[in-house]
């Protein structure tokens, strides 16, 4: 059987090669929020922090709500995917997901108890590659890419992601999935 070839497009997933080394990206999913001829954008949804939106943006409500490490770029900011299509400003991934938006109206939400935390997801920095960038670490085979659903991105629990999504590519990455995240251990 034929494999289909995916092509990085929003709303794909990049998966990270085992032996890809880098802090960041190593053991990585990474969602592509926007990819076209000026770049790529996207978050790492498998590298959840201790830190709490509270503690990064001052004066922001308390909320139990899942922050990850989004990336390497900008990681003194806040970037967030939510499933709230009344978000002014709101950029869709897919169907049911979308990310940024107004923060105010996240802000009052949280205050006014309306949002969960089944609802959206807060990352501090996030993925970016320059134009052409991504499609050469693709060729250099860093990546493997799959499809993805706005469930399973807003899913809270992220720590297994990377090998469970190997896992349900078949037996070709089965085997990547038992991969020690640092090899010098074994």
């Amino acid at each position: 059987m034929e494999k289909r070839i995916i092509k990085p497009k929003q709303g794909i997933i990049l998966i990270s090669e085992p032996s890809l080394r880098d802090f960041y990206f190593r053991q990585s999913v990474v969602l592509l929020a926007e990819h076209n001829e000026d770049g790529t954008f996207g978050v790492i949804i498998n590298k959840p922090i201790e830190a709490r939106v509270k503690d990064v943006i001052r004066d922001f409500p308390d909320f139990d709500g899942t922050m990850s490490l989004g990336g390497p770029v900008k990681t003194d900011s806040i970037f967030f995917i939510h499933t709230l299509d009344e978000i002014e400003d709101a950029m869709p991934i897919m169907e049911g997901l979308y990310w940024g938006g107004n923060i105010d109206v996240i802000r009052d939400r949280i205050l006014a108890g309306t949002l969960h935390d089944n609802e959206i997801r807060f990352f501090a920095g996030y993925a970016g590659w320059n134009p052409s960038q991504l499609d050469a670490e693709i060729k250099e085979k860093s990546w493997v890419l799959s499809h993805i659903t706005a469930e399973e991105v807003i899913r809270q629990k992220q720590e297994r992601r990377w090998s469970d999504y190997l896992k349900n590519m078949g037996t070709d990455y089965a085997i990547w999935a038992n991969f020690p995240a640092d090899p010098s251990f074994n």
